[in-house]
């Protein structure tokens, strides 16, 4: 399978509309969802709509990845464009919680695709240096859906009704696919070859059982040691185990065994991997702090995240240039030190904490970051055969996905605990229905000054103790990355270099 003369400016104007718009549908739908679950009466579903859609993202990614391999880039990234415009329709012309689910669940399916596909598609059309460069923006360019999702979603709702926060998508996907259709030219070779639905099938069900139960500990109140969870956390283990043993016996399979002795692949896919499952707790659930200590807005405490943005655009810019020029360990390891210091100065927060200290430490945290925008693609990408680019890809990102999820899912656990706990000082001079809620709901009005700056102290020690955790993943990733190999990234010998050929050709 091989490109023939991309036209790389149709190429990348596809790529690049169909991520931002895939991105953007996500911020414009939390912006919507309220309104979405008041019209058709599914608060009980309401968790569920976020989480069919990262399960359908998740278990596909890899199975996607191997099927671009074996069948071309091009159709199976049109494929799931059309999956994610499908999807769009259904959720477009819901008239039932049920309709919404499904139809969020196709978009995941194509969404799985969308962007570990656009990334092989940089590298089949750019030699490394230019790819360098091109995809340390990609990540920075994914702030116009977080700037622009709030107030196009607001648009729409207020004006004209929540169906079109789905439809809207259809037009803009079919430019996307018009652009990545005329541009890209793939060859494909005489060989038959299938894909492994017995490695596919157990894969997906061994990562349905290790993410439902963060979906369920999030939906339904289990903790991670209910004995529900703990079958499916078993489960999942057995089909993993399972899945390893099928691998070694099949022809083609979803993700080659051979990777996992790839020095860069084990050592990226463990780094992501423990640098979310400390990032992405914190981060996530940080909105929660700045509404309730620090009484910030809802808008006021989601454009914090622009400070994060504001470090990570000018750093993931900059190692674009140096990877090619620098040894990639030198960089990630001076890059993910600095994490580690965000979150130490996170670890001091209390009910007396500036906007300004906040915006400092993410900063910080977004310079430190900016490593991972395109930098351990690019790593990927040189690290193994063209043929399994595209499996290779998915299976880091998977890992990633995997990280974020679940760090979502431990933190906001050991976060709620612990505001529980430390609310039991307080708790015989709070109504009983306010304690309960208070942990997930946060500090209610016209709560007494005095109570409620005892409550504020509660959670200001709660997010310390969390981030104290943190550190500790983040630690962790930053000694993963020392691991990498000390090498300057360079061009595979088997990669050809590409010219821009005319739009027509």
């Amino acid at each position: 399978m091989t490109t023939t003369g991309n036209n790389k400016k149709l190429v990348l104007t596809g790529l690049l509309i169909g991520l931002i718009f895939a991105e953007l549908d996500e911020t414009v739908v939390s912006t919507a969802m309220p309104t979405i679950i008041r019209e058709l009466h599914g608060l009980a579903l309401y968790g569920w709509v976020a989480g069919i859609y990262m399960l359908a993202v998740t278990m596909f990614m890899p199975i996607i990845g191997k099927m671009a391999d074996l069948y071309g880039r091009k159709k199976v990234y049109l494929t799931c464009m059309a999956l994610f415009i499908c999807g769009s329709i259904v959720c477009g012309m819901a008239s039932s919680m049920t309709m919404l689910l499904a139809g969020r669940g196709i978009q995941g399916i194509g969404a799985g695709g969308l962007m570990p596909l656009a990334l092989v598609i940089i590298g089949d059309t750019y030699p490394l240096e230019q790819r360098a460069k091109v995809q340390s923006l990609f990540g920075p360019l994914m702030i116009l859906p977080q700037l622009l999702g709030p107030t196009v979603g607001g648009y729409i709702v207020g004006n004209v009704n929540w169906h079109w926060v789905f439809l809207i998508n259809i037009p803009i996907g079919l430019i996307a696919a018009a652009f990545m259709s005329k541009g890209m030219r793939e060859s494909r070779g005489d060989e038959q070859r299938s894909i492994d639905w017995t490695g596919a099938f157990t894969l997906m069900l061994g990562l349905l059982s290790l993410l439902m139960a963060p979906v369920l500990i999030e939906n339904k109140g289990y903790s991670w040691g209910s004995p529900i969870i703990i079958g499916m956390l078993a489960l999942s283990a057995a089909l993993f185990a399972l899945f390893v043993w099928v691998e070694t016996k099949a022809k083609e399979p979803i993700i080659p065994l051979h990777l996992f002795r790839n020095r860069n692949v084990v050592v990226l896919s463990t780094m992501v991997f423990l640098l979310m499952l400390g990032l992405m707790g914190g981060l996530a659930t940080f909105p929660f702090f700045a509404q309730n200590v620090m009484g910030l807005t809802p808008t006021g405490s989601g454009y914090l995240n622009l400070a994060f943005m504001g470090g990570a655009i000018p750093s993931s810019i900059i190692v674009g240039f140096l990877i090619t020029k620098v040894a990639y360990r030198n960089l990630f390891i001076v890059c993910l030190s600095l994490p580690i210091v965000g979150y130490a100065m996170l670890t001091q927060i209390d009910v007396n904490t500036t906007v300004l200290y906040i915006v400092i430490s993410f900063l910080i945290l977004g310079i430190g970051l900016g490593a991972l925008f395109g930098g351990d693609n690019l790593i990927v990408q040189e690290s193994v055969d063209k043929a399994h680019s595209g499996v290779a890809l998915s299976t880091v990102q998977l890992f990633q996905s995997l990280g974020a999820t679940i760090g979502m899912s431990v933190f906001g656990s050991i976060l709620a605990n612990n505001i529980k706990s430390g609310l039991d000082s307080v708790g015989d001079q709070l109504p009983k229905d306010v304690a309960d809620t208070i942990a997930t709901g946060g500090i209610p009005k016209g709560l007494d000054t005095g109570l409620a700056d005892q409550v504020k102290l509660v959670f200001a020690d709660a997010f310390q103790h969390l981030f104290i955790i943190s550190i500790g993943f983040l630690i962790a990733g930053f000694a993963v990355a020392w691991f990498l190999k000390k090498e300057v990234l360079t061009k595979r010998e088997e990669e050809p270099e590409q010219e821009p050929v005319p739009a027509h050709a």
